[in-house]
């Protein structure tokens, strides 16, 4: 669910870049195929992603931190969220020192013939809001498997619109992109909340499960 509705922020950020990546080979087959490609890239980089914070949330949960790391992530989601709110524009604002190196790599990874694959991959670890909401949902599950599993989900759920934007540059207008992110935040701060309740633990089914029935719910 959080890979599908944040595809809708992802087809506003994310769709122009994915849609300049050149195709070799002419014709309405290679580009889809290569705009498939893409998409892959993207959701191998959540898996490895998914890999990294699957080694974390296992010790987090083999040492019974798993409820407070819950509400942290909520805790810092809901910050998020509402920074984007009331417009405090000094935490939303990637430094430009983090996109350096990205914008170099794009660069080159241009001019390979594996070109969609590798800058897909490259997409996946770039600063999203949305990422960090499905790393903080992986990090709450006990194994890597699961945190891979959640990751793979997150990244499926993208696929579609990502896909469709991909083929359609019209997608991604500049008031199609600021309507949605006037959306986005609000819908940090409703899973940022959910996170902070289920960390909680008030025994309410599906939102706020009891201690003993954390497991059982990721």
């Amino acid at each position: 669910m959080i890979g599908l509705l944040g595809s809708i922020h992802c087809v506003g950020m994310c769709g122009p870049l994915a849609f300049a990546v050149p195709s070799f080979k002419k014709g309405w087959f290679f580009l889809v195929t290569d705009k498939l490609i893409y998409q892959f890239g993207r959701i191998i980089a959540y898996c490895t992603l998914g890999v990294l914070i699957g080694l974390i949330g296992k010790q987090i949960w083999l040492a019974g931190f798993q409820q407070g790391v819950s509400i942290l992530s909520g805790v810092l989601i809901v910050m998020a969220a509402c920074s984007r709110i009331f417009k405090l524009q000094f935490l939303n604002d990637n430094p430009s020192f983090i996109l350096k190196p990205f914008n170099k790599i794009f660069g080159y990874a241009l001019k390979h013939k594996a070109n969609h694959l590798i800058i897909g991959f490259i997409n996946g670890f770039l600063p999203c809001g949305f990422v960090y909401l499905a790393l903080a949902g992986a990090l709450n599950t006990e194994n890597i498997q699961n945190a891979v599993t959640y990751m793979f989900w997150f990244g499926l759920g993208t696929l579609p619109l990502m896909f469709i934007a991909t083929l359609g540059i019209g997608f991604t207008g500049a008031m199609f992109r600021k309507k949605i992110n006037r959306v986005v935040p609000y819908l940090m701060l409703c899973i940022g909340l959910w996170f902070i309740l289920r960390g909680l633990t008030l025994d309410i089914p599906y939102l706020s499960p009891a201690a003993t029935g954390i497991s059982n719910c990721n």
